[in-house]
């Protein structure tokens, strides 16, 4: 079963607009499904539940941060999930299976958008 601070966690960002409230949903179910005992069927928590993933857009101009958010490692697949209606291109899969191995973790991206002005960075932890 998902904790109280995970749910409220996934209910803040619907609320401060940072995800979609079907996102958001979505993102419950998997919490709720990431819980079940995978011998009942159930998914597999990533990384055994430990860890986030970190995920900060900051104004370069201004240093302050834009977005800043943070998913527990439980919600990797639905996370991915989302993201890959926005980066069609992106294999995904490929990504999410890396981080469930623990072959990646740190900083794994860090990009500078020069046109918009931003600095998109992604942690494993």
């Amino acid at each position: 079963m998902a904790t109280t601070e995970e749910r409220m966690r996934i209910l803040r960002m619907i609320q401060e607009g940072k995800i979609t409230a079907e996102e958001g949903a979505k993102l419950l179910a998997a919490l709720r499904e990431s819980r079940k005992d995978p011998r009942q069927g159930g998914v597999t928590v990533s990384r055994g539940g430990k860890g986030m993933l970190r995920v900060r857009v900051t104004d370069m101009i201004t240093g302050k941060a834009k977005v800043s958010v943070n998913l527990p490692m439980g919600l990797v697949d639905a996370g991915m999930s989302i993201a890959s209606q926005y980066a069609p291109d992106v294999n995904f899969t490929q990504i999410a299976d890396a981080i469930r191995s623990g072959e990646i973790e740190g900083k794994i991206v860090d990009v500078i958008d020069e046109e918009d002005g931003e600095h998109i960075e992604v942690f494993i932890d």
